[in-house]
């Protein structure tokens, strides 16, 4: 919470002389995420598995809102929202640990540990896309409605948000796209009636993002079509992720993995 109030003061229309209050908060950032790294590195990882509560989940999406938090920050008019972002992940920091259940009771080969801690992060990293995407909807709206206010002063321009946005789709793109190939690695058949769904959305989540990141490269999407589909495609990986899993383990006491 001190960092994000460090970083906010940073904002160049705001401070111009604060650089040691911006040195200070990239110092706090970095103490935190060491911290908040180690304290769930021994949450997540058991003898015999992975303990991928809801708890740790949300923990792990609140580390990397504080990495890419911290990247932002180098950009003067990205600080604003670095600030929120840190405070998102300030709050998810403290899930850690929380419904403490194992989710794996075997020991796990490193292929499908790769797979596991691959498909995290990338779901995290297009969580924290999908948090831009909604300031981004919001921002469009106010300044189509002619809304400004005092507080407009401490985000960046829609345009620079935009940049922000494609640059965590074109990473968690990847990621997914990696966890789909390290899958093929150890999984005989992805198709197979318990995975069947997750494979599906899943693969389709990763065209709608592969559309969104090529219409920006060659014809320069932005804005609500952009806005759009990339919510789109997060949902469908919500539904590959969350919704198969509820329906596996709730109502047929399958394993999702």
């Amino acid at each position: 919470m001190a960092a994000a109030a460090f970083v906010a003061s940073r904002l160049p229309r705001m401070a111009a002389n604060a650089r040691p209050l911006f040195l200070t908060a990239c110092i706090l950032v970095a103490i935190g995420i060491s911290l908040h790294s180690s304290t769930l590195y021994g949450s997540i990882l058991i003898a015999n598995g992975f303990n991928l509560s809801v708890g740790n989940t949300i923990s792990m999406i609140g580390l990397e809102l504080a990495l890419i938090s911290l990247i932002a920050a180098l950009d003067p008019a990205l600080r604003g929202i670095s600030a929120g972002l840190l405070v998102l992940g300030a709050l998810a920091a403290c899930m850690t640990g929380f419904d403490d259940q194992p989710t794996t009771t075997t020991a796990l080969v490193w292929q499908v540990r790769a797979h596991v801690l691959v498909a995290l992060m990338s779901y995290g990293l297009l969580t924290v896309g999908a948090i831009v995407a909604v300031y981004a909807m919001v921002q469009e709206r106010r300044l189509q409605a002619g809304k400004f206010s005092t507080m407009s002063n401490l985000f960046a321009p829609l345009e620079t948000t935009e940049k922000l946005l494609f640059g965590i789709a074109a990473a968690g793109f990847t990621g997914l796209a990696l966890t789909i190939l390290l899958g093929l690695t150890f999984v005989e058949n992805l198709f197979a009636q318990h995975l069947a769904h997750k494979t599906v959305f899943s693969l389709l989540a990763l065209f709608v993002f592969g559309i969104l990141l090529a219409g920006r490269f060659f014809a320069g999407w932005r804005g609500k079509r952009a806005v759009k589909l990339y919510l789109g495609g997060f949902l469908l990986l919500c539904v590959a992720y969350f919704g198969v899993r509820v329906i596996l383990e709730q109502l047929f006491h399958r394993s999702w993995s």
